[in-house]
C-alpha cells in the first residue's frame, strides 16, 4: 500500500531568491531526488513550477477550503509589511492580496512552517539601512521574537517556525530538515534557542576550518590577500557563528573561510548590521570584541598569550602560501 505523500508550497517573499540557487545545488541527492525519496510532493515553486497542473491561486483557495492538506509551508525571503503596516509594497501576482496575508492564511493550514534562509526567519538584508520595506521575518524581528506570526505561533503539528537560517541556507540544512519534518522526527528539543535545527547549530563555523592551524599560534593575516587566520583582524566571526559550513562543505569542498573569505556570522539574527565593516574586526585594548563562544574570554586572553611567547620569534606567514613557515634560529645557526 503507498504511503501518503507529504504535501509542500514553497513562497517566495522579499528577496533575492538565493536560498533557491543554493537549494538547486544539492548533490548526493539531489533536490528531486531527495523531494521523492522522502515522499515530499512539491505542490508549487515560483522558479521551478512549470505551466502544467493548477496554479497558485487555485491551489491556495483549495488548502484555504480544506480541500487540499498542506503539511509543510515553506517562505523564502522576508515578509514586506511596508507601507505603514498595509503589506502593499509586496501582493502576491495577479491579485490584490499582500504577500503577509497570504502568508497568514496559509501558516494557519500548515503542519510545519519553515523559515528559509535568514531574510525568513528574522527579516536578513532586507532589514538593514533603516529597512524602508519594514520587512519582518515570521516569527522574529531580528532577535526578538515576535514577527509576522507572533511568538505564540505554533503549527498544526504544535512547532513553532522552523527557521533554516543562511544567507543562502546550505542545501543539506534544508532537506534534512524537511525530512526530518515529513517524517515526525524533528521536535522542540531539536531546535535551539533561535528556532534554528540543531544538526547544524550545534557546531561553530570555526570547526573543522582549514586555517585552524593559523588560528591556534595567532599567525593573522593583515590584508584579505594573506595567508593566516582571518579572525584578529579581517572581521572573521567563524568562532562565534553557529554553522557548520567547514564541515558540510558547499558544493563538496568549498566555504567562506576556505576561499579567502572571513565568516560574516550569517545564520545569526542581525548579522546583516554588525555595527562595523565586515572586513574589519573591532577590538578593545587590541583585545578582538567578539571572542570565541566555545571558551570563557579570561581563558582565550591567557591562551592567546602563551601561544604568542611560545611561538618561534621567526614565525612568517607567506602572503602567497598556504603554509606556516618557521624557522628556528638554530636552522638559521647551520647555514
Amino acid at each position: 500500500m503507498n504511503q501518503p505523500r507529504t504535501n509542500l508550497l514553497w513562497l517566495q517573499s522579499g528577496g533575492c531568491g538565493g536560498c533557491t540557487m543554493s537549494l538547486l545545488g544539492a548533490e548526493q541527492p539531489t533536490l528531486f531526488e531527495a523531494l521523492d525519496a522522502f515522499g515530499i510532493e512539491l505542490l508549487w515553486h515560483a522558479s521551478l513550477s512549470g505551466g502544467q497542473g493548477p496554479g497558485l491561486t487555485e491551489l491556495i483557495e483549495q488548502i484555504e477550503a480544506g480541500e487540499l492538506k498542506l503539511d509543510l509551508l515553506c517562505i523564502e525571503g522576508a515578509v514586506m509589511t511596508g507601507p505603514g503596516g498595509s503589506g502593499l509594497f509586496h501582493v502576491l501576482a495577479g491579485t490584490d492580496t499582500p504577500m503577509m496575508t497570504v502568508i497568514e492564511r496559509l501558516a494557519k493550514r500548515a503542519g510545519h512552517v519553515v523559515a528559509v534562509g535568514s531574510c525568513s526567519a528574522f527579516g536578513g538584508i532586507n532589514r538593514s539601512n533603516n529597512n524602508p520595506a519594514e520587512a519582518i521575518g515570521l516569527q522574529y524581528i531580528g532577535e526578538q521574537p515576535g514577527g509576522l506570526l507572533g511568538s505564540d505561533y505554533r503549527s498544526d503539528l504544535a512547532l513553532p517556525v522552523v527557521n533554516v537560517s543562511g544567507c543562502p541556507a546550505h542545501p543539506d540544512w534544508i532537506l534534512q530538515s524537511l525530512q526530518a519534518l515529513s517524517q515526525g522526527m524533528l521536535d522542540q528539543t531539536e531546535l535551539d534557542e533561535y528556532q534554528r535545527p540543531r544538526f547544524y547549530t550545534e557546531h561553530l563555523a570555526h570547526h573543522g576550518c582549514p586555517r585552524n592551524e593559523f588560528y591556534e599560534y595567532k599567525a593573522s593575516a593583515e590584508q584579505p590577500c594573506q595567508s593566516g587566520c582571518l579572525m584578529e583582524n579581517l572581521g572573521c566571526q567563524a568562532t562565534q557563528a553557529h554553522a557548520d559550513c567547514n564541515i558540510r562543505l558547499w558544493n563538496g569542498g568549498g566555504s567562506c573561510p576556505k576561499a579567502g573569505y572571513a565568516c560574516i556570522n550569517c545564520t545569526a539574527p542581525e548579522f546583516e548590521e554588525p555595527g562595523h565593516p565586515f572586513a574589519e574586526t573591532p577590538k578593545l585594548a587590541g583585545v578582538p570584541v567578539g571572542l570565541p563562544t566555545d571558551m570563557p574570554k579570561a581563558w582565550f586572553i591567557a591562551l592567546s598569550s602563551l601561544s604568542k611567547a611560545a611561538t618561534p620569534k621567526r614565525l612568517k606567514v607567506n602572503a602567497t602560501s598556504e603554509t606556516v613557515k618557521i624557522v628556528p634560529n638554530i636552522y638559521k645557526k647551520r647555514r
